[in-house]
């Protein structure tokens, strides 16, 4: 203990001239070296923890650098128009120029529009009707409608508000002759705009959906991630191999209690959200249930999975943070998903996330049938019978791993 005071620089007792010794001073620093050499070695074996110290913070700042985007632009638009004079080309060359709306649909009717939107195929729909050109030269007061999908609030504010600013730029440049009199009224076209499935922008509307299924992929991913690495660390995986039993039951016979509890989650949820925000399912509520059956599964089979590759429960939980986070940020939860970069919505689309927040949104804000939803119910069902066989494979690995004899 003296030494140590030494070193620290606190006075002692004794007289101060006290010296440390070279040998001690030596041996103090062999000492602390012998420590850290003993923490730092294991991330040599430990290759999940050095992901997670060093590869994580990458995959952080590459996906809110690049992948992330508050203001989306380039979004699918449809337009419906009766009318294809110089002046209805010119507002609708306005609207594109301003970078948030790409005319991708050409619809015949209003109804098919709706249909599109109500799919999700299109963000807005762009409705100029047959006598527009007629209205707006007898000096009449001439609409043009913008429906949007504001089923995410974030994504459509900056579009609707950039568009009236540019289409009376265009106008104010474009007329001339007999119309340029026109040239300067704010009110020479009157630009209608409807948001649709959420009228009065509430977040809450947006957040509730998209939060079932963040927190159903945090506590099943985690929850499974953990179930074979328990078995071998409690040292209980050899009665499992001394079990009658095939891979693919022991993986129903552990995923059940956890479906079990999934469904116990979302009725809360569903419950709080109708009690709490007044926030009512629209649509079919068998569609609702399907999809969260296959969210819950798909969940729990990339759990199991996670727990197979990982050697004990803190690498299983490392492994899961890799699942989760790229999971909750390129789903469409936090930042509009037409907002990202198209490699970004790639990697969005093979998250089963991604599928189940379309599908609660769909179904409990626009009143989804199932024809509006069976393409992501689809994602969602091959995405279980990929990572359901992955699972299988990678546990029948693991037995013969850990039935093999030890020398």
């Amino acid at each position: 203990m003296r030494w140590i005071l030494e070193l620290a620089g606190r006075p002692l007792s004794n007289p101060p001239d006290v010296k440390v010794s070279p040998v001690r001073l030596a041996g103090f620093w062999r000492r602390v070296g012998a420590v850290v050499t003993k923490e730092v070695l294991p991330f040599r074996r430990e290759r999940m923890s050095f992901a997670v110290i060093f590869v994580l913070p990458i995959l952080q700042l590459l996906l809110f650098g690049y992948a992330i985007e508050t203001d989306p632009r380039h979004m699918p638009t449809a337009v419906v128009s009766g009318d294809d004079s110089m002046i209805a080309r010119t507002i609708l060359s306005a609207i594109g120029n301003t970078g948030y709306m790409d005319f991708t649909h050409q619809p015949r009717t209003d109804d098919e529009a709706s249909e599109l939107l109500q799919r999700g195929e299109v963000q807005f729909v762009v409705s100029i009707p047959a006598d527009f050109t007629r209205r707006f030269v007898r000096g009449e007061r001439a609409q043009v409608m913008i429906d949007a999908d504001a089923t995410d609030p974030m994504s459509v504010g900056n579009s609707l508000a950039a568009a009236g600013p540019a289409i009376e730029q265009a106008l104010s440049r474009d007329l001339i002759g007999p119309l340029r009199g026109r040239r300067g009224h704010s009110d020479a076209v009157e630009l209608v705009l409807h948001r649709r499935y959420n009228p009065e922008g509430k977040a809450r509307l947006n957040i509730v959906p998209g939060l079932l299924a963040v927190i159903l992929s945090v506590s099943m991913v985690l929850m499974t991630a953990l179930a074979v690495t328990r078995e071998r660390e409690h040292g209980t995986m050899e009665n499992l191999l001394a079990m009658p039993v095939r891979p693919f039951e022991v993986m129903i016979g552990k995923i059940i209690p956890y479906f079990v509890i999934g469904a116990i989650q979302t009725a809360i949820i569903l419950v709080l959200s109708w009690l709490l925000f007044d926030i009512t399912i629209n649509g079919d509520v068998s569609m609702l249930l399907l999809g969260t059956a296959l969210f819950i599964i798909a969940n729990l089979a990339i759990g199991f999975t996670i727990s197979t590759l990982a050697e004990n429960q803190l690498q299983a939980m490392q492994a899961s943070f890799f699942t989760l986070l790229p999971s909750i940020l390129l789903s469409g939860f936090m930042f509009p998903f037409r907002g990202m970069p198209q490699w970004a919505q790639w990697l969005g689309e093979v998250m089963p996330t991604t599928h189940f927040i379309r599908i609660a949104r769909s179904v409990m804000l626009k009143a989804a049938t199932f024809e509006d939803i069976h393409s992501e119910l689809s994602a969602l069902l091959a995405i279980v019978v990929i990572v359901t066989a992955i699972a299988i494979s990678r546990y029948r690995m693991t037995l013969d791993g850990n039935a093999k004899p030890t020398h």
